[in-house]
Parts: structure tokens; sequence; C-alpha cells
């Protein structure tokens, strides 16, 4: 009897100031018929609430989560339920607020670390939005270019990375484990990002089902008469050192003879980055940048925000408006005329890489309709990576 008086009086209690502030927040999201059941349920000590922080500067920045304390199924399944509740509607706000500075805060998430390289960073953004977009990053070692991979593939909501030679454990395009033929790293990114550091390691016999999977989005393999079909409709951004490990050299001519890949294969990368070691000078402003800035560290919570954003836009269909079709086709013969000039090929996949980028940037900030913005912006990414000063 005194345990069940007890309970009743708790009931009757005020809330502290802070179990009050959490119930504040709830009431933000949920019926006041769901905050009445949880505010008795902190009242008894089978709940409590607390909160999940994000670092992107938002003015919302704290969510609600209710955590259940006791055994109890019927009520974890609630609480489970209302969580749920909280977080499509939290994240749908958020969204809504995020759309108008992502195309700022989400190139700061890649590479973190690495000071400069804002343009590499923002190709890598946009093909977090893009439909079947291919980047090369091509340069010196020790030029942050892994950093890149690694970091771009933790914020897309469906990603691989490995090793162009696949001495991670798992070939590009199948694994073979004794008689079981396994997806290898392109299927397991079938509709992600398939990062792949050292493409320069790639062996032969996977170049074949590269090409394949970067055209046509699926790769095949035969063993013991079977024939495997694997679906891997795929993003790729990949690095690779020249020939030799470093570039040397200034001139067009001098640089193309240490690419280490043909044509065929460089021509399938919409994009192509020449990286190198940056001068003494310049090192020695990035060292001081570093040093003067704390080291930025992004939460969980943070990228896990990111991937359920960008799977959202990624469902956007954006529209072109004729005028900027003339526009960007334009730009690209602009650029074939002075081909010469270039590192790579301009073929016409470059269109098509243009257009799925600038789509890319539109939906970024949820929009659905191309902007001249959009264009504007990729117009720099490719004429930046198409330099190699």
């Amino acid at each position: 009897m005194s345990g069940k008086l007890a309970g009743m009086i708790k009931l009757f209690l005020p809330l502290s100031a802070e179990k009050a502030r959490m119930m504040t927040l709830l009431r933000k999201w949920l019926a006041d018929k769901d905050c009445n059941e949880i505010e008795k349920l902190l009242k008894e000590g089978s709940v409590t609430v607390r909160v999940q922080r994000f670092s992107l500067a938002f003015t919302s920045d704290e969510m609600p989560i209710v955590q259940c304390l006791v055994h109890e199924e019927s009520l974890r399944r609630y609480i489970d339920e209302k969580n749920d509740e909280i977080k499509r509607l939290y994240y749908a706000s958020l969204k809504k607020e995020f759309s108008s500075r992502a195309i700022e805060v989400i190139p700061g998430m890649i590479g973190p670390g690495i000071e400069g390289m804002d343009t590499v960073k923002m190709a890598a953004a946009l093909q977090l939005f893009s439909d079947k977009v291919h980047i090369l990053l091509l340069g010196d070692p020790g030029t942050g270019k892994t950093e890149i991979l690694r970091s771009l593939s933790e914020l897309s909501p469906i990603s691989s990375f490995g090793l162009g030679s696949g001495t991670s454990g798992a070939g590009l395009s199948v694994t073979v484990s004794g008689k079981e033929v396994l997806p290898g790293l392109m299927p397991m990114a079938d509709g992600g990002i398939c990062a792949i550091d050292e493409l320069n390691l790639m062996e032969d016999k996977d170049r074949a089902s590269m090409y394949n999977a970067m055209e046509k989005g699926f790769v095949t393999y035969d063993k013991g008469g079977r024939h495997f079909r694997f679906d891997a409709r795929i993003r790729v951004i990949a690095t690779a050192n020249p020939k030799g490990d470093r570039f040397r050299g200034e001139t067009v001519a001098q640089l193309k003879k240490q690419l280490p890949f043909d044509p065929a294969l460089l021509s399938r990368f919409h994009l192509v980055f020449l990286l190198r070691k940056p001068s003494s000078d310049e090192f020695r402003r990035i060292a001081e940048s570093i040093v003067s800035k704390d080291k930025r560290v992004i939460p969980d919570s943070d990228r896990e925000f990111i991937k359920e954003y960008v799977r959202q836009a990624r469902e956007i269909d954006v529209v072109v408006p004729k005028g900027l079709e003339k526009e960007i086709v334009d730009f690209v013969s602009g650029l074939r005329e002075k081909e010469d000039s270039h590192l790579i090929e301009i073929t016409p996949r470059l269109v098509k890489g243009f257009v799925n980028l600038a789509k890319a940037s539109a939906r970024m900030s949820l929009s659905d309709t191309l902007r001249i913005s959009d264009v504007k912006l990729v117009k720099d990414i490719v004429e930046k990576s198409l330099s190699y000063q």
C-alpha cells in the first residue's frame, strides 16, 4: 500500500527544471495525449528523456529522445514508435532549414582535416546527390586523396571503400570464397558511392568489369559453368598515383606521359583532378592555418542526418530549362576547341556529366528546377578540374 501511495504522490509532484525542459522539447513534436503519457512515465521513473545534439549550426539543434528504463515489451514498442515519430518530424523541419546552407556545410564535412582543396571537396559533395558521375583524384602521395574518399563514403547512405588491388579481401567485381561467389566492392555499393583507393593497382581482369559498372550498372562473372550477374549502379570516386609515383615536369606533354591509365579509362571519369604536393611556401601557409584552427570532429549524429538528407534529395527529379541546356552545350563545345591544352580528352560524356552535376547542385538545396547558379558552379568545377597548373 505504501508503495502505491508513494507512486501516486510522485504523479502530483512538479518536474525538476531539467525534466520540465525535456517535456517542453517533446511538446514541439508530439501530440498532447502522448506528452501527458510520457510525463506520467517520467514521474514514475519508467522513462527518461535525453537530447541528441547537432553541430551543423542549426537553430533547432536538440532532438529529444525518450529512453525506456523498464523491461516491458509493450512500453518499449510504444516508446520506439514515438521516437520514430519525433525523428521523422524533427528531420523534416531540419532539412527545410538546412537546405539553404547545405552547399556551404557539406563540402566542409569532406576531408575536414585537409586544408584547401575546396574545388575537389565541392565536386565530391555534388557526387553525393548526382546520378552516374565518376571522379578521379590523380596525383602525388600525401595530398589527402584517401581522406577525401573515406570521409565521402561515410556521408553516403550507400557506399563501399577499398583498394584497387583488391588486397583488402574483396575484389572489385566479385569476391570468391571457396565455391561461393559474392558481390565485390562495386556491387556492394549498388545505388551509392564506390570509393576505390589506388586504382592504378587495379588488375587487368577487373578492367572490363569496371567499364561495365561505370557505363551499364552491372558486373558479371563466370565460374564452373555458372554465370553470375550483380547490379553495380555506382558513382565511382577513385585515387591513383602517376607513373613513377610522383608527377614531374610542367608541360601538358610531360604530364600526359606520366598518366597511369589509357584514354579509354580516363574518358569514363567526368572529372579528373590533378593534385600535386604544395610548394614550400604553400606548405607553410597550410601548416599555419592548421595550427591556428582546432581539428574538426564530425559527430555521428551529423553524419546520420546528412545521409538521410542525401537519401531524400536524390529522389528529386530536376527539370532543366531550355535556355540552360544551350548554355551547357556551348560551354562544353568551347572546351573541346581548347582540348590540346588539357590533360584529358573532352568527350560527349562530359555533357551528360555536366548536366548530372548541375542537377546535383539543385538537389543539394532541395530545388526541383535547375538554376543559373547551379550551372555557374559546375562550370567553375569543370574548368578547375581541367587545369593542371
